[in-house]
């Protein structure tokens, strides 16, 4: 019962679930742009990538390669939109925090731009325009 009070899209004005749609959309498209050279060397079998936080190399790269490229999906049609950018949140803090930490923040800024409208999503929710309206919507909405 929680977690599909979680998944509830929630009540929007028509303005904002606009704004939502054309979010969800639009950031992940971009996202999809980082995780889709991950997802083509994941498919060619060269699993050399950064590991940041000691999962190794293979987890790191199927982990950031799910969280840039096959979570976006999910986001983009709005399925499980609230689980689905937690990792993608994780992944995006992972990269501001440790792989940029020390960097200048012209380097943390990409990450940064990531992660700040994945939290939107999270908090605000899907918006009507969404398979979760569809699956999850309240009786009353």
């Amino acid at each position: 019962m929680m977690i599909r009070k979680f998944l509830q899209p929630g009540k929007l004005s028509f303005g904002a679930d606009w704004g939502m749609l054309i979010l969800r959309i639009g950031v992940s498209v971009l996202m999809m742009t980082h995780g889709f050279p991950k997802f083509q060397k994941l498919l060619a079998g060269d699993f050399g990538f950064a590991d940041p936080i000691g999962l190794g190399p293979g987890v790191s790269l199927v982990a950031t390669t799910g969280a840039e490229f096959i979570l976006p999906l999910l986001v983009m049609i709005g399925l499980c939109t609230r689980l689905a950018v937690l990792p993608i949140i994780f992944t995006m803090a992972v990269v501001v925090l440790v792989i940029h930490g020390n960097d200048e923040f012209s380097k943390q800024e990409s990450g940064l731009l990531f992660l700040i409208p994945y939290l939107c999503i999270l908090c605000a929710g899907p918006g009507k325009y969404s398979l979760d309206q569809k699956l999850f919507k309240p009786a009353r909405y």
